[in-house]
């Protein structure tokens, strides 16, 4: 009943749940009073028709209706009461057992956790990059991606128009472990407001398109963008004054060829004039931080895959090697990377 302003919706609700299980109750009752009639001979008399007729001579009929299929409702009826006493239903009225959505959805967290905790926390204290070159880990982060993160990065996590490429090596925050943790974690924010206004004509928007294309060394117009490069000016407070962008804000690299929501002319032009604006959710209040540990090892080794994965027997050795050392004299004995 969170949803409705006022606590009567609930009254009205009740109220109303109520009278139609009372008139249900109502209307089988009266139709459990119709009997089939007999006549002086003792035979049933014919059953009145509704005075509806197809195919010339098919009549609906009358009839009392069965007395199972009567008892069948009524027990529906009754099944719907002790419903509504056990459960919610009611308006406001919780039930005795205080059953609730969130409540059961809570119940098979938690029961999920006991049961697969155990899996995602082996890795949580060892090395993100070390995490990586396991290749179970990698897989158990593959999963985690697909069911977290697909639906934006796609299941290649090459992205798409508006949604970054995991990919490669261009990050709009950086791409160390600790940051795409943290991105995880929080969440970002990225917005370009709209630029037009502050560039000036419409000349000056094309000019300024034409000198950021120049950047990347891409197909422009060079007397456009030596126009533009002064007006650049304004970009450079986030783009930096050479284009390469400022990782601290999110704030994109125009010098090389990679774009979000697609090079040329025109897209560029629809920045400037109408702005970008994108969001990363948090994960912090949905994952574990065991899960995010694995998720951030399975993203950093896409774009650092030939530094971090590892063969079958490499891997084995790794994991003896940190038993090994987990199990030596020396209480201090570091980890092996």
């Amino acid at each position: 009943m969170a949803d409705f302003i006022s606590e009567w919706w609930g009254t009205a609700i009740a109220i109303v749940t109520a009278i139609s299980i009372a008139a249900c109750a109502f209307l089988l009752w009266s139709q459990s009073k119709v009997k089939v009639k007999i006549g002086s001979d003792g035979k049933p008399l014919p059953a009145e028709t509704t005075g509806h007729v197809w195919d010339e001579s098919l009549m609906e009929q009358n009839n009392p209706l069965p007395k199972w299929w009567m008892w069948l409702f009524y027990l529906t009826l009754i099944y719907s009461v002790g419903y509504l006493v056990v459960y919610p239903g009611m308006g406001a009225y919780q039930g005795t057992f205080s059953w609730s959505q969130e409540g059961a959805y809570a119940k098979e967290m938690k029961d999920g956790e006991a049961q697969y905790g155990p899996l995602f926390n082996q890795y949580l204290n060892t090395d993100v990059k070390q995490v990586a070159a396991d290749p179970k880990a990698h897989e158990i982060g593959q999963r985690l991606f697909l069911n977290s993160c697909a639906q934006c990065h796609g299941s290649d996590a090459q992205g798409g128009k508006g949604y970054p490429n995991l990919t490669d090596t261009d990050w709009l925050y950086g791409g160390s472990p600790e940051t795409i943790k943290l991105t995880l974690q929080e969440g970002r924010q990225g917005q370009m407001p709209p630029m037009a206004a502050a560039l000036g004509s419409e000349d000056d928007v094309k000019n300024v398109a034409n000198y950021v294309m120049s950047l990347s060394g891409a197909a422009h117009d060079p007397i456009k963008a030596a126009l533009g490069k002064g007006k650049f000016g304004v970009c450079a407070a986030c783009h930096g004054a050479d284009g390469k962008g400022n990782q601290a804000i999110g704030s994109p690299n125009l010098t090389d060829k990679i774009w979000l929501y697609g090079g040329g002319i025109d897209n560029i032009m629809e920045a400037i004039n109408k702005g970008r604006g994108n969001q990363m959710p948090a994960h912090k209040a949905i994952l574990t931080d065991a899960k995010i540990h694995l998720l951030t090892a399975y993203v950093w080794g896409l774009s650092n895959s030939g530094k971090t994965m590892v063969s079958e027997p490499e891997a084995v050795a790794l994991k003896q090697i940190e038993s090994a050392s987990a199990t030596s004299e020396t209480p201090n004995a570091p980890v092996a990377k």
